[in-house]
């Protein structure tokens, strides 16, 4: 780490308890990883209920959607300040009052009455989530010694980047065998489970900090996110010039560079030290976590209506044709950290974004209608085993540029960028798709009758459904839509892939270069409670 890191006040141990050992290492790694799942498989695990939760309220697509995105909305705007409320007041407490609010949360969305008081409900578990998911990875980090951290982490980062796909096969399997409202129970059941076991396996660490709480960067921090998630989710849906979007955004980046000019003016007594960035571990493990999960996110909204409305797959079906991805990626991030001990985090990180960018290239060229699941597959394993790799040495590379005191902002940090990552992508990836559809398509429609030539433009889902009133030009309208969607996709996945391809040369140039003993002095240095 260079000169510039900025000091770290001496810290006294107020109450100390014996290091964990195997066994209990052991425990807390299980309980964190339920706990974490629960949180990730709630962001992906609604989209499957769409049609269901329309129907029964009558409510618009744009309705759907809200009940949708404002979990993830105020997840995102409230990490940071929640995980540095965690740092101050208990991880352990913190941990246990986000999962009885989360879980109450769940149950009454599993009752909802209405789309009013699902939307509550989904407010109260973003904000619950927000406590939960940066605690989990501050407990890895705060407690399991150098040597066993990177595995540890390689098992958070695996659940955090397979969970949402496994969270939504089995939502979707829940749907499919039992009630839409069913999905509720897998949450709830998560959160019971991990909470007994908080009670009995988690430590508590705190800092005990001579500084006041940052309140005004919390606030700022908020508004920032806010400002910038919701234009990133809105934008497709309202237009990019339209004047909500125009304005969230200038108030998303005004709120960001008064964070940015307020943390630099309160230094050491900042709730994200931003002068920090300066270091290589910090900005690169950021930087690559942001694009991988972005083009991750961007993926999932290509493949999902390929498999359902070209390959005619049921949304069950559907999920399980994601899971070698998954399955790829949480092994992948498993033996991350062995391979970084071997060849370095910077070199490991490498292979991963390479193996990633090939994976794309592999889908955008062998990608076809006649080909079906096959001619993506290779891409597909490509993709989760090169994501594994480079997301844990990242995730390793944020945590440990900032003192285990600051772990739940670190975690914060982390799972914002994350956030972050997929909104940009999902946005992103999913207007490229719907553009080249169109452009594909436009030329293709002569002889289909206007309105239902309108509705075919809209996306493939509507081409499907419109095309049996259309007659003797059915088949036709089908064929050319699924072909439109493919053309679509290969310019999504190249531009993919070209994203992936710079970050390839930052990270062989400037990523994380792995463990820095001045990092691990800081750590020691920080005033840190450990209590049992």
């Amino acid at each position: 780490m260079s000169s510039n890191q900025p000091p770290q006040a001496a810290a006294v141990p107020v109450s100390g308890g014996g290091t964990p050992d195997a066994r209990q290492l052991r425990a807390i790694l299980i309980t964190v990883s339920i706990a974490l799942m629960a949180v990730i498989a709630s962001v992906s695990g609604l989209n499957v209920a769409q049609t269901h939760m329309a129907v029964e309220w009558g409510a618009s697509q744009t309705t759907v959607l809200w009940i949708i995105n404002i979990y993830t909305l105020a997840l995102a705007a409230l990490l940071l300040p929640l995980g540095a409320i965690g740092d101050r007041l208990g991880r352990k407490p913190m941990l246990i009052t986000g999962l009885i609010i989360f879980g109450a949360a769940s149950v009454v969305a599993g009752l909802a009455p209405s789309a009013g008081v699902m939307i509550g409900a989904r407010v109260a578990a973003g904000i619950s989530a927000a406590m939960i998911m940066p605690i989990t990875l501050a407990v890895i980090t705060s407690t399991f010694p150098e040597e066993e951290r990177g595995k540890a982490i390689g098992v958070w980062t695996g659940v955090a980047g397979g969970g949402g796909i496994l969270g939504m096969f089995l939502s979707a399997l829940l749907v499919d065998v039992a009630d839409w409202r069913w999905l509720f129970v897998l949450p709830v059941v998560l959160v019971v489970i991990a909470l007994a076991m908080t009670f009995k396996s988690v430590p508590n660490s705190r800092e005990r900090s001579s500084h006041s709480f940052d309140t005004i960067g919390a606030l700022v921090s908020t508004i920032s996110v806010i400002g910038l998630i919701f234009v990133l989710q809105e934008g497709p849906e309202r237009g990019w010039t339209d004047s909500i979007t125009l304005i969230s955004l200038a108030v998303g980046v005004i709120a960001a560079i008064v964070f940015v000019a307020w943390e630099l003016r309160r230094r050491d007594a900042s709730l994200l030290d931003v002068r920090l960035f300066r270091e290589r571990g910090l900005a690169s493990g950021s930087i690559t976590l942001l694009v991988v999960f972005g083009v991750q996110a961007g993926i999932a909204v290509v493949l999902f209506p390929f498999f359902q409305a070209v390959l005619g797959w049921s949304g069950l079906l559907s999920t399980v044709a994601m899971m070698p991805m998954a399955i790829m990626m949480m092994m992948a991030s498993g033996l991350a950290p062995k391979m970084a001990a071997k060849i370095g985090a910077r070199s490991t990180v490498t292979v991963g974004v390479a193996l990633a960018t090939v994976g794309l290239a592999l889908m955008a060229l062998f990608v076809s209608v006649d080909g079906g699941y096959l001619s993506i597959l290779a891409g597909m394993l490509a993709m989760g085993i090169g994501m594994g790799l480079s997301m844990t040495p990242s995730t390793e590379a944020i945590t440990s540029s900032l003192p285990r005191a600051k772990q739940g902002v670190a975690s914060a940090l982390n799972d914002v960028t994350r956030e972050f990552g997929t909104a940009l992508g999902v946005a992103i990836l999913g207007a490229l798709l719907a553009n080249g559809y169109r452009s594909a398509i436009d030329d293709k429609l002569g002889g289909i009758p206007q309105g239902a030539a309108d509705t075919a433009r809209e996306g493939i889902a509507n081409a499907v459904e419109v095309a049996p009133s259309t007659g003797s030009h059915a088949q036709d309208l089908i064929h050319t839509a699924q072909q439109s969607f493919v053309d679509g996709w290969q310019q999504a996945m190249w531009a993919g892939a070209a994203v992936m391809g710079m970050l390839l040369v930052y990270v062989a140039l400037r990523g994380p270069k792995g463990s820095d003993p001045a990092i691990a002095e800081a750590a020691e240095t920080t005033e840190t409670v450990a209590v049992r």
